[in-house]
């Protein structure tokens, strides 16, 4: 019973406080049905905002499985991401 936006904001936190900072996120989520595309901005913008970076740094897309699959079938849905962080530290430290 937590959302997954608060579990995002501690994640980057822990990543800031190791040193590191966030150089973008991309997200692409499977799903069959309901149909996501409409809720993309909304998505990067609540991403965006939990991890305390610019809009332009997180990506998302939404996709089907053609039917495959237990997200083909509508049993479920499925997300894929990749984080790139780099040093904390600014080029000129």
């Amino acid at each position: 019973d937590i959302s997954s936006l608060i579990l995002l904001e501690q994640v980057g936190v822990l990543v800031t406080e190791a040193g590191w900072r966030l150089s973008n996120v991309d997200a692409t989520i499977l799903s069959q049905n309901p149909r996501l595309s409409t809720f993309i901005l909304e998505m990067r913008e609540n991403m965006a905002k939990s991890l305390s970076v610019p809009l332009g740094r997180v990506s998302v897309k939404v996709t089907t499985t053609d039917y495959l699959g237990f997200v083909g079938r509508e049993e479920g849905i499925a997300a894929c991401a990749v984080a790139a962080i780099m040093s904390g530290r600014s080029e000129s430290q």
